[in-house]
């Protein structure tokens, strides 16, 4: 989504007029529906003045293609400026230009991509803004259809207006020359090298043209982690971390690097909700430290994740390599001290205290993680805890490394991918499950596709005909219907039976996020917690219903055979206000988790008629 678009000559008489500023404003308010911090519109007003004396020359086209605040497709990410038309061969191209403020910045020691610098009024490690422009391009290749189909060339560049380059400056390092050979840096005194830049790649205006395609160009299927875990370990880049991300992949090689030199520990903690890249960041890293000779091995609670992961390495990878590397959380409860160099815990929610089939090995997973590595990398989202057993918390992980004689390290994740790079769809579902009061009462303007259907046989025709378009749709439901054993690994023996809709649980044998297969069967939290799809299809159980203008909840309405409620019964026997809080955490948790696995789209059916009522009108208003 593009804010503000117009040609040359328009822009050039908005900011001679001192409109300029306002009218991005006014873009920002009718197509975002936010209002703009007086910081952002000192910002605006201050770099459009120097893009003005930068197109104020005869040589850049009146009608080449402006567009300011673009809005990548599938992030929360947005690029400052792009500037649209034909090269001398007339063929298409868009010029990037991010846009820095800055007037210094600091290298930082062993990092071809991060630096030092004053933002967000402290001191930050950020990424270098040559990585950030590339990153951005490469978004833009990877995700835009019609970049792709006609040939658009995307060059990045950066425009630090403000910044008074000195010799030998840290902003144009040898160690930042990959990126800075792919997106040049223009500072203060280069009003003339960024014009030359511009000229030699726009040379005939295209009247927006080049804009409409990239705004409107479809979404390519974007590269999903379990496709690409096989090359990812063989050493090739899949997945190209932006912003936030980048900064903390790169400090945790650091920091886990510094433990095997140091021989101290230290404990990452890594806090970000779904789709800020966690697990994408975690595989990264497991990929990365291997090759620098490291025993690394990555780990999580649910076999779901590891099954996909060891299906896409077969015949690439050993399987024993496999198995090393890929493990449960409950593996250390006999481990050495520091046996491990770098353990990655990916969906550390999920971590229990006591291992094993029956819950009765070892004394506290967290512990026996941190006690048997020298880094130790936990990434957590606190609301997506969802069993009686599940105790993985910020807490939680500093107790026990306080007591391991560890360091702590935290970091924050912002949203980027899931829901279309949406926070406001993450923060809706928050508020609308009563999770969280939150501001965003209403998703009736995102950029999210979501339906409420009143038949869930119209349901399953709508996520199949997505599912058409690249097997990556996938129909998932609350656990409130019983596995049949003896079906298991029959899709024609149907668990989840609403009148003339029937369907099975996934199937035993079969990797449900990958089988095409997989269409024909229904996912549950355990098959689906820690992936994504496209579009999914969530069937809302009696678990929770909608009575006297809230969200209620009901644990009696859970299958016998689900054993993330084990143990509540007994509870509520006992302390019977604690376990309707419990129960009342689990279940919503359950259904945030399953609403917020698809990237572009969430269509759901209610069993519960009042709620499927309800979530019409919090969609609608």
């Amino acid at each position: 989504m593009i804010i503000y678009e117009a040609e040359k000559s328009e822009f050039i008489k908005e900011t001679e007029n001192g409109t300029i500023a306002a009218t991005i404003e006014k873009c920002v308010l009718e197509r975002m529906g936010r209002h703009t911090a007086a910081n952002e519109f000192r910002a605006w007003d201050n770099s459009m003045q120097h893009m003005y004396k930068v197109l104020n020359d005869a040589g850049i086209p009146d009608n080449a293609g402006i567009a300011i605040e673009y809005n990548i497709p599938h992030t929360s990410k947005r690029i400052d400026f792009i500037i649209s038309g034909y090269d001398r061969l007339q063929k298409p191209n868009a010029i990037i230009i991010e846009l820095k403020q800055w007037e210094s910045l600091n290298p930082v020691d062993g990092s071809d991509s991060l630096v030092e610098t004053y933002t967000g009024n402290a001191v930050r490690k950020v990424v270098h803004p040559s990585y950030q422009a590339w990153s951005y391009a490469s978004l833009i290749n990877d995700y835009n259809q019609s970049v792709q189909d006609k040939s658009i060339a995307v060059s990045p560049c950066v425009f630090m207006h403000n910044y008074l380059l000195k010799s030998n400056d840290p902003v144009i390092s040898d160690q930042y020359k990959l990126y800075l050979s792919e997106a040049p840096v223009f500072t203060k005194t280069d009003l003339y090298k960024i014009r030359s830049f511009i000229k030699a790649h726009i040379v005939t205006g295209d009247n927006k043209a080049v804009l409409y395609e990239i705004d409107s160009g479809k979404l390519r299927p974007s590269k999903s982690l379990q496709d690409s875990i096989a090359r990812m370990l063989n050493g090739s880049r899949e997945f190209v971390m932006i912003d936030e991300q980048k900064v903390v992949y790169d400090e945790i090689i650091d920091y886990s690097m510094k433990c095997q030199s140091d021989n101290s520990k230290r404990t990452i903690i890594v806090e970000g909700g779904p789709g800020t890249g966690k697990s994408v960041i975690a595989i990264n890293l497991l990929a990365e430290l291997t090759q620098r000779g490291q025993l690394t091995q990555y780990v999580s609670k649910n076999s779901a994740p590891r099954a996909v992961y060891l299906k896409k390495l077969k015949g690439s990878i050993k399987k024993s390599s496999v198995d090393n590397m890929f493990k449960g959380f409950g593996i250390y409860t006999d481990t050495s001290l520091n046996s491990v160099n770098t353990v990655l815990v990916d969906e550390a929610h999920r971590l229990s205290a006591k291992s094993g089939m029956f819950q009765n090995m070892g004394e506290n997973q967290i512990k026996e993680i941190i006690h048997s590595s020298l880094c130790s990398v936990f990434f957590i989202d606190e609301s997506q805890r969802v069993t009686m057993s599940d105790i993985g918390s910020a807490d939680e992980i500093k107790k026990w490394a306080e007591h391991e004689n560890s360091e702590v390290i935290q970091m924050k994740l912002a949203s980027q991918f899931r829901c279309n790079g949406s926070d406001g769809y993450l923060a809706w579902v928050d508020d609308v499950l009563e999770i969280r009061p939150t501001a965003n009462f209403s998703i009736k303007d995102m950029d999210y596709d979501i339906k409420i259907f009143d038949d869930p046989c119209e349901l399953r025709k709508a996520i199949a005909e997505k599912n058409n378009e690249n097997h990556r749709s996938r129909i998932l439901a609350g656990y409130c219907w019983d596995w049949i054993k003896e079906g298991k690994d029959r899709s024609d023996v149907y668990d989840i039976v609403i009148g003339d809709f029937k369907m099975s649980w996934n199937l035993e044998n079969s990797v449900f996020a990958i089988e095409d297969s997989s269409i024909n069967e229904v996912g549950c939290i355990h098959t689906s917690q820690g992936l994504e799809f496209d579009y999914v299809g969530v069937i809302i159980g009696n678990d929770m219903r909608y009575s006297g203008n809230k969200i209620v909840t009901d644990f009696n309405q859970r299958a016998k055979t689900d054993q993330s409620m084990k143990g509540i019964k007994k509870l509520y026997n006992e302390r019977p206000q604690e376990a309707l809080l419990r129960a009342d955490e689990i279940i919503k948790n359950t259904y945030r988790t399953l609403l917020t696995r698809g990237m572009k789209g969430c269509y759901i059916y209610c069993t519960d008629k009042s709620l499927s009522d309800h979530l019409k009108k919090r969609i609608d208003r």
